[in-house]
């Protein structure tokens, strides 16, 4: 008899799989411990709603009934969505590097009733293709194992989760006993942040664009770091971020109605992998040039933004065409035809982390271009994710649908990436009130208000985030707001919390830059000196309503002068008279005298600030 327990699961990947003939159960103890009472091992399967080749193996394998019924006698079996739960993609992820380097989704892991790894892969085709065996004959061979060398397996499981912990205890030293406490360790030179870019010269694709072969990922967060270089003053950089950007935007790697795929299967960025991630655009705006940002935000909001403002995880590679579940054929069609056919469906999670990214690369594209609809968006995707994940100035929600809350905790992507978000918002509009829920947020985040899933505690398998190439880390965010607080309130503990943070990171970055780029990017700005721009005028970004009003009519020639001159170490501010009282009212100390006539610009270094600039010729004067 099936027992599918995934039916009622909030996770759209897990309903896909509600229907299968796999008696599936979701992550956590009670899995676990069935596996315990019958003595058999577990097969975690982890994928996402939008993954391709989870779908192949999902037709091929997990519908077969004689796959269900082998499963059903000789394992507990156990989905997981990635997206809703990173915390266990990442520990399963370590655990499965153990056996193979071609890491990615799906992951297939089987671990003891304990919750450690004694084996993992990804992909199983249903019949062996060259040396790749078949599911069948993975799942045969780990029950012999499991039944024939239990010792073998156990010593194995115990080896690598004592490998993990012992990681993670180093990940822990290198902060220095934590962000909020400690000796405050020291960061890469300015010097030897920027010579990173010598090595990216040496593994960009001088002939198609970009970094390395095929596959060919857009890596914003890598963008995004030579995005700060070059405001740093180094045209070399300059030179590989607009060669890559363009690269991004001219070939298929990027749709014709503004939104780019996951990744390009060939060097040249043509056959892409087809689904669109709400990570991957998100993180472009913050680097894309005015057309290629306006695609972007166009995209998010014509496809992946809700009714209510917040924005879904991502679009799917696959879709139905003359009853056929097809890849990429809807995307090559032209636009004025897809209408025809029915859209590829979408992982209709909000994300709260994921959210704050685009909240984020909303806001920095809408001030850099003076796209008012961007900031527009911003503060709408904000204002629904505050009403129904954040209560009392705390993330509690890290993702919900339409079918309801997910049980997964927030975890510090959540409170990083939307602290950040928030923080970008409340400097371009004016409103302190996402200033003061990212301080909250951010007291959360570097006092370690995070729970280890208990399966991952008990196993000694958690392992914190790990380094991402594609998507900014909470870790770093977190360390990014923390700057920014530090910057507004002239709290140096702020700092030094957030040198902690990524001085580790940044350090390996100098060696490897792809999956530490966002941590470069960072310690690149705390190592140069702080300067705070406060633009006071009358405009109030917070109350245009862009259907009523032109764009040209709220541009400031101040604020836009401010925030040309940003750069590592600089933030700008911009509020109206009253927006200023407003914030120094609620403690940052900043904007402290800041409520006089406007226009005006105080132009400030560590809080030591000129007199006021009253035109834009003196404030590009002192800006210089």
């Amino acid at each position: 008899m099936n027992d599918n327990r995934l039916g009622t699961a909030v996770s759209p990947y897990l309903r896909l799989h509600a229907d299968n003939p796999v008696d599936w159960r979701e992550w956590g103890p009670d899995a676990f411990a069935e596996a315990r009472e019958r003595d058999v091992p577990v097969l975690v399967s982890v994928g996402y709603a939008t993954c391709h080749w989870c779908h192949v193996m999902a037709r091929e394998s997990f519908s077969d009934p004689e796959i269900g019924e082998l499963l059903r006698r000789d394992f507990v079996a156990v989905k997981v969505d990635r997206e809703e739960r990173p915390d266990v993609d990442a520990s399963l992820m370590a655990s499965a590097s153990a056996f193979t380097q071609q890491l990615g989704w799906p992951l297939t892991a089987f671990t003891t009733p304990e919750g450690r790894v004694f084996f993992a892969g990804t992909y199983y085709p249903p019949t062996q293709v060259g040396q790749v065996g078949s599911f069948r004959q993975v799942l045969a061979a780990v029950l012999d194992a499991w039944t024939e060398r239990r010792h073998e397996v156990d010593a194995n499981a115990g080896a690598i989760a004592a490998a993990i912990a012992q990681g993670a205890g180093a990940d822990a030293a290198a902060q220095g006993g934590g962000p909020s406490g400690g000796a405050v360790p020291s960061l890469p030179s300015v010097d030897a942040i920027r010579s990173v870019t010598a090595q990216l010269v040496s593994a960009e694709d001088t002939t198609y664009g970009g970094f390395g072969g095929a596959p060919k990922f857009p890596s914003a967060p890598l963008l995004e770091f030579l995005g700060d270089v070059a405001a740093d003053g180094d045209d070399v950089a300059r030179g590989l971020l607009d060669r890559s950007l363009r690269a991004i935007q001219t070939t298929e790697l990027t749709d014709a109605d503004g939104g780019v795929f996951r990744y390009a299967t060939k060097r040249d960025w043509s056959v892409p992998h087809y689904e669109r991630m709400l990570y991957d655009n998100a993180g472009l705006l913050a680097v894309a040039g005015a057309e290629q940002a306006r695609g972007i935000a166009d995209f998010l909001r014509d496809t992946l933004r809700r009714a209510d403002g917040a924005f879904v995880a991502a679009q799917d590679s696959e879709s139905t065409i003359d009853g056929r579940r097809v890849e990429g054929d809807w995307y090559r069609l032209p636009l004025d035809e897809r209408g025809r056919f029915d859209a590829p469906p979408l992982d209709d999670q909000v994300l709260t982390g994921w959210n704050g990214l685009a909240i984020r690369g909303l806001a920095v594209a809408g001030a850099r271009h003076g796209d008012a609809e961007m900031v527009a968006l911003a503060r709408a995707a904000a204002d629904a994710v505050l009403a129904a994940h954040v209560r009392d100035g705390h993330v509690v929600v890290r993702s919900s649908t339409a079918h309801g809350t997910s049980s997964a905790p927030p975890t510090i992507e959540d409170v990083g990436l939307l602290a950040e978000g928030l923080l970008e918002l409340a400097l371009v509009t004016g409103e302190v009130r996402y200033a003061e829920t990212a301080r909250s947020l951010v007291h959360d985040g570097l006092t370690g208000r995070f729970d280890a899933d208990p399966v991952l505690r008990a196993a000694g398998t958690a392992t914190g985030e790990q380094p991402q190439t594609a998507l900014r880390s909470g870790t770093v965010a977190l360390a990014g707001a923390a700057a920014t607080l530090a910057a507004l309130t002239g709290d140096r503990a702020l700092r030094d919390a957030a040198t902690r943070l990524v001085a580790d990171r940044a350090h390996t970055g100098t060696e490897r830059p792809l999956g530490h780029a966002d941590a470069l990017g960072v310690a690149l700005a705390l190592q140069r000196p702080s300067r705070e721009v406060v633009v006071v005028s009358e405009i109030d970004v917070s109350e245009v309503d862009v259907s009523e009003v032109d764009v040209s009519e709220v541009d400031d020639p101040m604020r836009r002068t401010a925030l040309a001159a940003r750069r590592p170490g600089t933030v700008v501010a911009t509020a109206t008279p009253d927006q200023a009282r407003a914030w120094a009212d609620a403690g940052f100390s900043l904007f402290d005298g800041r409520d006089g006539s406007a226009p005006a610009a105080y132009v400030c270094h560590d809080h030591v600030c000129a007199l006021p600039a009253r035109d834009v010729a003196a404030l590009a004067d002192q800006l210089r």
